[in-house]
């Protein structure tokens, strides 16, 4: 009993530094907010990513459904940030052990599965030129090119307390994410909902593949810089 303790414990000050920098940096005052009405979404761009078949996919399911209902909430208005853990919440309170990484090695935890959601949010940001203010990539690889639901590059993990998921829309209308899990299960659909017109922007791979780890840098089409990862291997 002493080591789920003293976790909880350990996350209760990571959260406390971090409101504490919320606070001082101004962010505290600019994270969105659920139950606004009136506003009238007239255009989304649309990204979808297959489930791959796992052995704790019935708690996956229900981990994303979960998630994508809390995050269908809300409206991100101008420059306000969306905050992963913000709007999703405490995984123990709500979500279902499934398969996670964890110190380099995969494990079922509570909460697994989630990174889909916020992977395919992230994916679906960067894709329309939002503000990423905080993104973490997985420290393994763990599929091949055949197996993977998203391009090497575009994931983004998110841990309790530690490694959260922020976008800020940076954009001078209100937007929103809707998720839902389509097709008999099979299917991870993200919308990004807009007042006025998004350009979808495409994006490039370059990877390289040494050793002890692959890197991956993306970037527009402009050859703007996305993000750089690094994946270890197994």
């Amino acid at each position: 009993m002493i080591k789920p303790i003293l976790s909880r414990a350990k996350i209760a000050v990571k959260l406390a530094l971090t409101h504490a920098k919320d606070y001082r940096s101004g962010h505290y005052q600019h994270f969105c907010r659920d139950n606004i009405s009136g506003i009238q979404f007239r255009h989304c761009l649309t990204f979808r990513q297959e489930i791959k078949p796992s052995t704790t996919l019935a708690n996956k399911l229900y981990n994303l459904k979960t998630a994508s209902e809390k995050i269908n909430r809300y409206i991100i208005m101008p420059n306000e940030i969306f905050s992963f853990w913000k709007v999703v919440g405490n995984p123990e309170r709500q979500f279902k052990a499934s398969r996670s990484i964890i110190q380099g090695q995969t494990v079922n935890q509570i909460g697994g599965g989630i990174c889909q959601v916020s992977g395919i949010v992230y994916l679906a940001s960067i894709q329309a030129q939002l503000e990423i203010l905080e993104r973490h990539h997985h420290s393994l690889d763990l599929y091949t090119d055949e197996t993977r639901f998203t391009p090497l590059g575009t994931d983004a993990t998110v841990v309790y307390g530690y490694k959260d998921l922020r976008i800020r829309n940076s954009f001078n209308f209100p937007i929103k994410f809707v998720l839902s899990v389509e097709e008999n299960d099979t299917i991870l659909q993200i919308q990004l909902w807009s007042v006025e017109p998004i350009t979808q922007h495409s994006l490039q791979f370059q990877k390289q593949q040494l050793d002890t780890f692959t890197e991956v840098f993306v970037s527009y089409d402009d050859g703007t810089p996305v993000n750089h990862s690094r994946y270890y291997h197994l």
